[in-house]
């Protein structure tokens, strides 16, 4: 790399890295008010830990050589095992710099499952997850998409490899998958479907959104490693296809439930992003607007699912980053420019996001079966009810003590009422 590109891939790290604790507010603001804290700290645990095992072997199982050769690559060596010479030769800032980039994916990439686990998991038990979940899972599944001989980065038809710019099957495809996956073992919050499980707060949920959404500038564009014209136009296709897919979830919002909503905007701002950053820098702005408007309906409609199916996705995880995952990855197969799209590169794609989820799914449900069988995953039904919050971190989102309500537990001093479909009036902490 040249400086000015260490520079500008520097600073997209950098945005990157907002965008865990931008993820953070997004969730947090979504879920009630007991468990808002720790619905936050669920995302910052994963910087500490994914930050640690990077070093440690992570980043040397992602991008090492592939310890079967080249071709048909699983995993890499341990060659750069707690940066073993990566320091002090030749090209080590360039390889630094790439590092530090991967680096900030592998802290998000697990924090985008919590949300699917939100108000009902240990907190420890989420830790020893995110452990075990990025090393068996993410760190292979990276190395099969970007690594210099993984599998799905070696696939070929015709002359033509799969498209995945940013991360649409190894970061969203997989977290998607894998939130499916989890809820499945851990199972449903108590009174899900009978108590109002409203969002706490909307203002911090679009913040959230908005942080995303600057940071995602440099998730995205940023993967171009380099200041170039692809870089300029993964820029804005990113910007297009977000902003087309707000306006899909609204519409379809406003067709469907009568409302456009504040959560709905943020949504469908997330939505549109996920889609885009496997296809970006490989399809043209018009290409890019139908991808996010596509993405925008598709996902509103597929946050549906769990009600109709009973899996308790808390926060749509898989509604949004697995649906959208996979509609940015094929369509990508038809939309690409240069005359790279058509059927055999559709074909390319779908085998990329079938592996991946397939993987994913199995390895992530076994690892959630023993931790659950193990030391536990769930919370305790009074745990649960009472908010995680104090129970595992001592402390509340709020004090209202000061407002002459004279108690800090907003759990108990600021109750809503809602109706249920019966009419009767419930209590939502």
């Amino acid at each position: 790399m040249e400086a000015a590109d260490i520079a500008f891939v520097v600073i997209c790290a950098a945005m990157v890295m907002l965008m865990t604790p931008g993820l953070a507010f997004f969730y947090g603001g979504m879920i009630r008010v007991k468990s808002a804290l720790n619905m936050l700290m669920m995302c910052f645990i994963a910087t500490g830990i994914s930050s640690v095992l990077w070093v440690l072997y992570g980043f040397s199982i992602a991008f090492g050589d592939s310890v079967n050769g080249e071709g048909g690559g699983i995993i890499g060596n341990l060659d750069f095992i707690g940066f073993k010479g990566m320091l002090g030769v030749e090209g080590s800032e360039t390889l630094l710099t790439f590092a530090v980039f991967q680096l900030m994916f592998a802290v998000l990439t697990p924090a985008l499952i919590s949300g699917a686990l939100a108000e009902r998991v240990k907190f420890s038990a989420w830790a020893v997850f995110i452990a075990l979940w990025v090393s068996i899972v993410y760190f292979p599944v990276a190395h099969w998409v970007w690594g210099d001989n993984g599998w799905i980065g070696g696939l070929e038809i015709d002359g033509r490899e799969v498209i995945d710019f940013a991360g649409g099957t190894a970061v969203h495809i997989n977290a998607g998958v894998a939130a499916l996956a989890a809820v499945l073992v851990i199972g449903k919050r108590v009174g899900f479907k009978k108590d109002p499980m409203r969002p706490h707060n909307l203002p911090m949920v679009m913040l959230g959104a908005a942080l995303l959404w600057f940071g995602w500038f440099g998730f995205n564009a940023g993967s171009e490693l380099a200041a170039n014209g692809t870089t300029a136009l993964m820029a804005l296709n990113t910007m297009v296809a977000t902003g087309t897919a707000v306006l899909g979830w609204l519409a379809y919002e406003r067709i469907r439930h009568g409302a456009y909503t504040t959560l709905g905007a943020a949504s469908g701002a997330i939505a549109g992003l996920v889609a885009i950053t496997p296809s970006g820098a490989n399809v043209n702005p018009m290409g890019a607007l139908l991808i996010g408007l596509v993405a925008g309906a598709v996902c509103a409609w597929a946050v549906s699912l769990k009600y109709k199916l009973g899996f308790d996705d808390s926060l749509d995880v898989v509604g949004v980053h697995l649906f959208g995952g996979i509609i940015g990855t094929l369509l990508v197969g038809f939309l690409a420019i240069d005359g790279a799209g058509g059927f055999a590169q559709f074909a390319l794609q779908a085998v990329a996001a079938a592996a991946v989820m397939a993987y994913s799914f199995v390895v992530t449900w076994i690892l959630a079966k023993i931790i659950d069988s193990t030391m536990g995953f769930r919370s305790t039904e009074d745990d649960e009810t009472a908010g995680l919050d104090q129970v595992y971190h001592a402390e509340t989102g709020y004090d209202f003590s000061q407002t002459g309500t004279g108690s800090v537990s907003v759990a108990s001093s600021v109750p809503a009422t809602a109706q249920t479909a019966s009419g009767e009036k419930k209590v939502d902490a």
